[in-house]
């Protein structure tokens, strides 16, 4: 039994002064034996969102048990508690038995077009098999798939859209038929219309929305991670590649440039902003404050950007947060988050399922 007391914030208008955790659950009852209870206190976040992350994942592909577990405790020790495992080509259900890890949301494995990704990473196949690639993920993730909506054409030396129209609106179709949602990588402009209007149900990064398809995105609810943590390598990247593909390298760079003014054109139109890191791949785990910081600097509200990674966010994915009989799954801090986005990054207590594991 658990104790926890001082300012709980239960949404972002409601805040009480105790819960206790009591056999792993949520109780805003005073229990039997209450006496007895060890005492935690501070100002009280459920446990945080990262819905773009990648346990199970590092620069060159799969990685084994013990480097996905570094990953998910990198992520705890950070108060992310919930991942929406963007993509993943290992398979990490053995964490779902470790009561000290984060719960994981899966999308199964990337599916992208071939030679069309990062090499290890994704199932590469060609249109015709798209439907049959997404069904198989559909019934592997816990309710969502992930596409490859965009990469670098070589032929082109810009990045072009992966998929035709139709093999996309028959591949959303049937994750729909089979109740998983769909959301795809997505940095350039050209593929975002075919994925909306084929009824996808939230983009990644997002970062070639512009005027004309940000209506779109709002009057269909389609949802963004920005990752704005991970936008933030792309001059690094369009150094990179610039002597081999100079479009391409310019359009990473004005991308870039314009990804404040796309996040905030976004949220003003009222699409649905969800926080990601994109950790896993070549970026560190544990970044969730940093994204919170981020979206606060791209002009979003302190308080939407924190339900961005608690309230909000467990909604959108169909997990509780502070509520009664809910997992006892929460963050403690010193200071008020709400007043200072910056608090998160320096969690007091992390607490999963009613124990104090950091």
């Amino acid at each position: 039994m658990l104790r926890v007391k001082g300012r709980v914030l239960v949404g972002p208008d409601e805040v009480r002064d105790e819960l206790w955790a009591v056999d792993g659950r949520i109780t805003y009852e005073r229990p039997p034996g209450a006496d007895r209870a060890g005492t935690v206190r501070g100002w009280v976040l459920p446990g945080l969102v990262d819905a773009h992350c990648h346990v199970g994942l590092d620069r060159h592909g799969p990685v084994d048990a013990a480097t996905a577990e570094r990953q998910a405790l990198t992520d705890r020790e950070a108060g992310t508690l919930l991942i929406r495992d963007a993509g993943s080509p290992s398979d990490t259900r053995w964490i779902d038995d470790r009561g000290d890890l984060p719960k994981i949301i899966r999308a199964g494995r990337h599916i992208a077009r071939t030679r069309r990704y990062i090499r290890n990473y994704a199932h590469e196949i060609e249109p015709g098999d798209l439907v049959a690639y997404v069904a198989r993920e559909a019934r592997r993730g816990d309710g969502w798939v992930k596409l490859v909506g965009d990469w670098i054409d070589r032929s082109a030396g810009d990045l072009t859209a992966c998929w035709p129209r139709g093999e996309v609106e028959a591949a959303i179709a049937e994750a729909h038929r089979l109740g998983a949602r769909v959301t795809a990588h997505c940095f350039a402009e050209e593929s975002l219309r075919d994925l909306v209007e084929a009824g996808i149900d939230c983009v990644e990064h997002a970062t070639g929305l512009t005027e004309d398809t940000i209506p779109l995105f709002a009057e269909r609810g389609v949802a963004i991670v920005p990752t704005l943590v991970n936008i933030a390598t792309f001059p690094d990247l369009a150094a990179g590649g610039e002597a081999k593909f100079p479009r391409w390298s310019a359009h990473m760079r004005r991308l870039y440039e314009r990804r404040y003014d796309t996040v905030r054109a976004a949220y003003d139109a009222g699409i649905p902003v969800y926080v990601g890191t994109d950790a896993g791949g070549s970026l560190a785990h544990g970044l969730v404050a940093g994204e919170v910081a981020e979206l606060v600097k791209a002009g979003i509200p302190p308080l939407e950007a924190l339900s961005a990674t608690a309230w909000g966010a467990r909604r959108w994915l169909g997990r509780p947060a502070l509520e009664e009989g809910a997992p006892a799954d929460l963050v403690v801090y010193d200071e008020d988050p709400r007043a200072d986005v910056r608090v998160l990054a320096a969690p007091r207590h992390v607490v999963l399922d009613g124990r104090v594991v950091g």
